[in-house]
């Protein structure tokens, strides 16, 4: 098995964003049904979210 690079993406499924966030999983899929929310791939029929793309979503939405 080939090992990725440090620099490679890292992509997390819609429960692993719940779960990082500490959010119920309905909220995380809302919010990319109404654009909302972060950055999403869609890969098949799969959804992925890389994980830098969410971590900066998540600061530009810091207050204070």
């Amino acid at each position: 098995m080939q090992t990725l690079p440090p620099s490679a993406p890292v992509f997390l499924t819609q429960n692993e964003v719940a779960e990082l966030l500490r959010l119920p999983v309905r909220t995380v899929e809302d919010w990319r049904l109404t654009r909302n929310g972060p950055p999403w791939l869609k890969l098949g029929r799969h959804v992925r979210y890389e994980q830098d793309d969410l971590l900066g979503w998540v600061k530009e939405r810091r207050h204070g």
